[in-house]
């Protein structure tokens, strides 16, 4: 591996690293730079300028027609903080059921569990398909007022069907909350067509800001029901943060102010480029990495309709262990994920998203395929056939 030199100060200096993951990604200059603007006071009339453009165009990032009747409130934390928030404000003492098909409809769950003693699971196998089916007999037989969803189901790469979810919940009388952290900016979301009452996402993917902060969006009027909740949690309870959004254009805690200018910064960038152009950059990096990877031998664990435009998961081959993948990929200043549960040690991640140009495309698919042709050589072995993960039931009510 390439040693780091250091500075006389003692720091690691290396080679730019190509993140070729969900996020955090590799940012613009210009969202590097606004990171180091000048010092200002969050309670000060700059900070409410800064906290009203970034309001603003969150809103616009996600193609909202009626923007007067949606609010965007902005944390100060990871994306979990934003679905912690969501959870935890607004369920009260009703029936919330979560959809799982992967490790973040399972964190969902988790954090669900802890706020609100009337949480409901319904999980499937990851890496399959939501059965709207099932989902639809079990809204048939039990009272749900709250129903929560990870649109791109990170783990696997499956991007879950908005809108049909979004129809279901419309259909049995309840609101629907959506985990967009990965798929804000990459992906269409329809809030006003899609029943969706709030939706959470993150600054550091495909948004393409630095990690720490994450927000909400929802209707007015739905934040507003939050005031008779009891509040479960005192950081993350979200009619405060709506009270102080609207009511000062601030937040109710000392915010992480240097990343809201790298945030804002990164915002201007995708509505300069436009927000379908941006969707479609991202398409086109999916698709020419999916083809070398083809051509590489290697394959695929979901169909091309259900894959989302952020990463592709592929089959790990049998003669190669992801640490060694890992590593030679390393050696070339690159970055990419694991499996997790069930897949782990089966595959790998590519992500699309960030500053990644054709050139580090192509930098990355050499490497790539040094890394697979030298393990062969070494074991004399192929590609590994596709991965079928065991028979699991349709879905599984908790």
């Amino acid at each position: 591996m390439k040693t780091a030199n250091l500075t006389p100060g003692g720091t690691a200096r290396r080679s730019k690293l190509l993140l070729f993951t969900p996020g955090p990604v590799n940012v613009a200059d210009n969202v590097r730079k606004a990171i180091a603007r000048e010092d200002i006071c969050h309670r000060e009339v700059e900070f409410e300028q800064l906290f009203c453009s970034v309001g603003t165009q969150l809103l616009q990032l996600l193609e909202i027609r009626e923007s007067h009747h949606y609010q965007a409130v902005v944390i100060t934390g990871s994306g979990s903080a934003a679905n912690e928030a969501m959870l935890a404000s607004v369920v009260g003492d009703q029936n919330i059921l979560i959809l799982s098909n992967g490790e973040f409809g399972e964190r969902l769950h988790a954090t669900s569990e802890i706020h609100n003693s009337n949480t409901s699971l319904l999980k499937f196998p990851w890496g399959a398909a939501l059965d709207l089916d099932v989902v639809d007999n079990y809204l048939r037989d039990h009272h749900i007022d709250v129903i929560a969803v990870a649109h791109h189901e990170t783990s696997s790469g499956m991007l879950n069907p908005l809108a049909a979810i979004g129809s279901l919940a419309k259909a049995h009388s309840a609101i629907l909350l959506v985990d967009c952290v990965s798929s804000a900016g990459a992906e269409a979301i329809d809030m006003e067509r899609d029943n969706i009452a709030f939706c959470s996402a993150s600054s550091s993917k495909a948004i393409g800001s630095y990690p720490g902060l994450s927000f909400v969006i929802g209707k007015k009027t739905e934040f507003e029901k939050l005031a008779v909740l009891p509040a479960k949690t005192a950081y993350l309870n979200l009619h405060k943060f709506f009270q102080f959004a609207t009511q000062r254009s601030q937040t109710p805690n000392t915010p992480a102010v240097p990343l809201f200018f790298a945030l804002d910064e990164a915002l201007a960038n995708i509505l300069i480029e436009t927000v379908p152009g941006r969707r479609a950059k991202i398409q086109r990096t999916a698709a020419r990495l999916r083809k070398g990877m083809t051509k590489l031998g290697l394959t695929f664990l979901l169909e091309t309709d259900d894959m989302s435009s952020v990463l592709t998961t592929v089959h790990l081959p049998s003669h190669v262990h992801i640490d060694q993948l890992r590593h030679s990929l390393r050696e070339h200043s690159i970055i990419i994920y694991e499996g997790k549960g069930p897949l782990a040690g089966r595959i790998f991640q590519v992500g699309n998203i960030g500053e990644l140009s054709q050139l580090d495309i192509k930098r990355f698919l050499r490497a790539l395929g040094d890394a697979l042709s030298a393990t062969q050589r070494e074991t004399g072995l192929g590609v590994e056939q596709p991965l079928h993960l065991s028979p699991a039931p349709a879905a599984v009510p908790v």
